[in-house]
């Protein structure tokens, strides 16, 4: 039997490197930003300018449209990028509030001093911290990159927690929906109805929920955009399930890990080609029906 050699790769400081620099770094990340760990990323823009506030270093957009701004730090992390980042995450937000928006700090030392610091931040902000470590294998090198703060998901109202931040529809008409999309919502709730009578939509800040017998029960949320409604259903992940609602022809954004939930994009005509697979999903979710893969039915969506 052969020997398996053991390699010990020799860390070394990217701040003290006399060849491998920040510009180095962003080119890196801008080529494979999947070494971030945020899922699936495409660039949107390096080095980006910003009047009277500098340059972001990264901006990534994932499929479900939500956009990452990053900004990287060889050495110890520091009061100024932490600044640094938190602004040009707040200029992105209201430049383009359409999108969801994420700020991002990768660091080769982030202290706990610091980390303390950024995570008072988090639930407020949307801020992931990235502690980036290099080493030196044969002459090459070799990154690895460890979140250790992660996005804080701020969380639904459940069955035994109060109804917070309620608004009306109004609200959501004016600030990132339509009177057309906010129709949509009616629709939708109209064919959870023809599954289980009795639910109303409940306007909070963040999202539009669902009430029923005057309790909160979030199984389906709505986020009313412009031109679509995003409809955001708790299930359990499951391949074939995936594979029905991209065979039945609906937009499926992706899957948040961290709710567990199937984002869907619906257009003005989904919700009547596609009733009744929205029906089966509806009794999905409320375990009145099998696993998807076996029993799902696609009628309706041709």
């Amino acid at each position: 039997m052969q020997e398996i050699k053991l390699i010990s790769p020799k860390k070394i400081s990217l701040k003290n490197h006399p060849q491998l620099s920040e510009t180095w770094l962003q080119d890196v990340l801008a080529k494979s930003p999947e070494m971030l760990g945020l899922g699936e990323l495409e660039l949107k823009d390096k080095e980006r300018k910003h009047p009277k506030a500098g340059r972001l270093d990264l901006l990534f957009q994932s499929p479900s449209k939500k956009r990452y701004e990053v900004e990287v730090q060889l050495g110890k992390l520091d009061e100024s990028h932490i600044i640094r980042t938190i602004e040009y995450w707040d200029i992105e937000r209201k430049r383009y509030p359409q999108y969801e928006h994420c700020a991002v700090i990768v660091a080769e030392e982030i202290t706990s001093r610091f980390l303390n610091v950024i995570g008072l931040f988090n639930g407020h902000i949307p801020l992931v911290a990235i502690q980036l470590t290099a080493y030196e294998v044969n002459g090459e090198c070799m990154l690895t990159f460890n979140t250790v703060l992660g996005e804080m998901s701020l969380g639904l109202v459940d069955d035994d927690e109060e109804v917070g931040q309620i608004t009306d529809r109004n609200y959501w008409e004016t600030k990132n929906g339509t009177i057309q999309t906010l129709k949509m919502a009616d629709d939708a709730l109209k064919i959870i109805a023809e599954v289980i009578p009795g639910y109303q939509l409940n306007y909070t800040k963040f999202y539009i929920g669902l009430i029923i017998n005057g309790r909160p029960d979030n199984f389906i949320i709505f986020r009313p955009q412009k031109n679509n409604l995003r409809m955001e259903i708790k299930l359990e992940a499951s391949d074939s399930l995936s594979q029905k609602i991209d065979e039945s022809g609906i937009d499926l954004l992706d899957y948040d890990t961290r709710d567990t939930r199937y984002r869907l994009k619906l257009n003005i005509n989904d919700l009547k080609k596609h009733k009744e697979f929205l029906k089966e999903i509806v009794r999905l979710a409320k375990g009145l029906s099998q696993e998807a893969g076996d029993d799902l039915s696609l009628s309706g969506t041709t």
